[in-house]
């Protein structure tokens, strides 16, 4: 047993947040903690770092067990660049490589003879000190760190910027990097997907996959849920209830086991309903007979006990409230709501993308994904015109309005309440706001709130009330389900089901993309390509692709040895695109000076074209989220790359002295 909770208890102020949690993780469980917002799902793990205590119950965890905690946004105030962050994850092996150095100083300093002298001292401390460097994968520290990055999407060129010039965003990111670098026996992630692109993701699932510890993670992205728990925990009304399954299963298991808590509670208020009628006709009886039957009474009395003595059963919520967001326009567009003409833009001397057309047609619904940093938010900015693309037409269609969704923190400039800025936005009274704010779950004083102090998903659920009462024909949304639970998330998946008008979304969500999505738009390389369907379209098509990648390799590879005179090939990786060259040999009888024959040149043309294929086609496979997350395959492709760059040099430079001995 790793983590065990009995009972636990917590305050915050006079609210109780947990009452009576228990639960119990095993060694290499991987386990899902759920629940609506406000729950106590952050208080519980705050509870399991040790950050804070309970105020009744017990936790107890493995004895040395090492425990790796994802802050949301996390503090590395010693370290100053991106690089020693990320290096901060091997500070015991640095320390010893650091103490190895000082001792091989002294070593040096010596004198190099006589038995138990401090030069024999010295070495066998040396000796101990560099097995546990060896042991605790101190020459593997540059291998790990590059594999992490370059899976969670930290690109190199970021290792030398000061941590604390980082975002949010990619502060988590490098957060998240040194936990996972650090190995520990209990991983404890807070909502470790909200900052990560598609590809960043998977990757990250991949890892989980395989980690051999115990996990404890905190996430709304239902996706990630059925892909890395095996174990679901919900906190709700201040308990934990544990389900044996992933996501999709709990579901089931959930609506079955509240379907059977009604059941067993109707059951249950008809016996008491019973034995209070019993319990009233033995007093009425006893109080009619003449003269008085005090047996009735000492029934009557006896019944009423065992009534008390009942443990009375809570009556189960079929239904809970969720934000009640209906989504209608005014009046619907032109037959073309979005026509996008060649479009381009740039930021500085980087391309984001180039040639984006495509024609958004009224009632379709379309999800544009892509790696950080493509162009997303940019495209869904020039759309609306905050952001003028440098080349190329964006056209809304006729009678098209829109309402638009940006990806932002509550503002920090603004005093004013949620009813206030309710008010202003929508030109509501005071009465009828009100009851408006309550559908989107903001009841009682939190309607007082300022609007700057609010979290994340209650910005996002203020935003959509507004959003609903604009009535767009056409909707654009930037990461919509970031900050909902899980319950308002299916609440906007409904409506938008139902919405008769255009979207076009920025998402991440797999789950949501599956739902809600026609087609996906995903910005790759500087263009976009369309994938008619949902998620799991695209991701078939992306598959098709890659495989479609790894038969080029695998033809070059077999038609390379063909040429036995020239070259020669070895597979040296179970990997179909793993593949290497021996280096090229050009023989005297193919020299410069001698290549005139108009058939030797076209071949070396030949050669020269198949080596560029096959550079590209690596350069592909590196690019795969499974190569990031195998350090070793990395090398080997890298080393491939670089004999094969060496043989078209070789190549490029006969063919150059070619034209020109033939040219003189």
């Amino acid at each position: 047993m790793m983590i065990q909770c009995q009972n636990i208890q917590k305050y915050y102020g006079a609210e109780l947040v947990l009452s009576d949690v228990s639960f119990e993780i095993k060694k290499g469980e991987k386990v899902g903690l759920i629940g609506r917002n406000g729950t106590g799902k952050s208080t519980m793990m705050s509870l399991l770092t040790g950050s804070d205590n309970p105020d009744q119950g017990s936790i107890s965890i493995s004895k040395d067990a090492q425990i790796g905690a994802l802050a949301q946004i996390p503090n590395y105030s010693n370290q100053s660049t991106v690089y020693g962050v990320l290096e901060s994850a091997f500070k015991h092996l640095l320390d010893t490589k650091d103490e190895m150095q000082r001792l091989e100083i002294e070593m040096a300093a010596c004198p190099t003879y006589g038995e138990g002298t401090l030069l024999e001292s010295l070495l066998k401390q040396y000796g101990r000190l560099q097995e546990a460097f060896e042991r605790g994968g101190g020459y593997e520290i540059e291998p790990s760190i590059l594999r992490i990055s370059n899976g969670l999407g930290i690109p190199s060129i970021q290792y030398d910027r000061p941590f604390s010039s980082l975002s949010g965003g990619e502060k988590t990111k490098v957060g998240l990097a040194v936990i996972l670098l650090q190995n520990p026996d209990i991983l404890l992630l807070d909502e470790p997907t909200n900052h990560l692109d598609m590809t960043a993701i998977q990757w990250l699932e991949s890892f989980l996959h395989s980690f051999e510890g115990t996990i404890v993670v905190i996430s709304h992205d239902r996706y990630f849920l059925d892909t890395v728990a095996g174990k679901i925990i919900e906190i709700e009304d201040g308990e934990a209830f544990t389900y044996s399954c992933n996501y999709s299963a709990y579901k089931i298991e959930k609506e079955q086991k509240l379907l059977l808590q009604f059941a067993h509670y109707q059951e249950q208020q008809k016996k008491i309903k019973k034995m209070q009628e019993s319990i009233k006709q033995l007093i009425d009886w006893g109080n009619r007979s003449n003269p008085p039957n005090p047996g009735f009474h000492r029934r009557a009395a006896s019944m009423q006990k065992a009534l008390d003595r009942m443990v009375k059963l809570k009556r189960p919520i079929l239904e809970r409230k969720a934000i009640d967001l209906q989504l209608q326009q005014s009046d619907r567009s032109g037959k073309d709501a979005l026509v996008l003409t060649e479009v381009g833009k740039s930021m500085g001397a980087r391309r984001l993308y180039r040639d984006v057309s495509h024609t958004l047609r009224y009632g379709e619904m379309a999800v544009l994904i892509g790696a950080n940093g493509t162009g997303k938010t940019t495209l869904l900015k020039s759309i609306i015109g905050l952001e003028p693309p440098d080349e190329g037409e964006i056209r809304l269609g006729s009678r098209v309005e829109f309402g638009y969704l940006a990806q932002e923190s509550a503002p920090s400039d603004h005093k004013e309440t949620v009813l206030q800025y309710f008010r202003d936005e929508i030109g509501m009274e005071s009465g009828e706001a009100r009851n408006q704010l309550a559908r989107f779950l903001f009841f009682g004083a939190d309607v007082f709130k300022k609007v700057r102090s609010l979290s994340g998903g209650e910005w996002t659920r203020l935003r959509l009330a507004i959003l609903m009462y604009q009535k767009p024909n056409l909707l654009l949304l930037d990461e919509p389900t970031n900050h909902l639970d899980i319950d308002s998330r299916e609440a906007l998946e409904e409506a938008l089901e139902e919405y008769p008008g255009s979207l076009l979304a920025i998402s991440h969500d797999r789950y949501f993309i599956n739902k809600i999505a026609g087609q996906v738009w995903s910005l790759e390389d500087g263009k976009m390509y369309v994938t008619l369907g949902n998620f799991e379209s695209y991701h078939a098509e992306q598959e098709k692709k890659q495989s479609s990648n790894t038969s080029s390799i695998q033809n070059y590879s077999a038609k390379a040895p063909s040429d036995t005179s020239n070259r020669a090939t070895s597979v040296n990786s179970p990997s179909a695109s793993a593949t290497s060259l021996k280096p090229l040999k050009v023989k005297s009888q193919t020299s410069p000076s001698k290549m005139t024959n108009p058939a030797s040149i076209l071949k070396l043309e030949r050669d020269i074209t198949e080596a560029e294929q096959w550079i590209s086609a690596i350069d592909l496979a590196m690019a795969e989220p499974e190569a990031a997350y195998d350090a070793q395959r990395l090398i080997d492709l890298q080393n491939q790359r670089n004999e094969i760059q060496f043989q078209l040099d070789e190549m490029m430079e006969a063919y150059f002295q070619t034209m020109e001995n033939n040219v003189t």
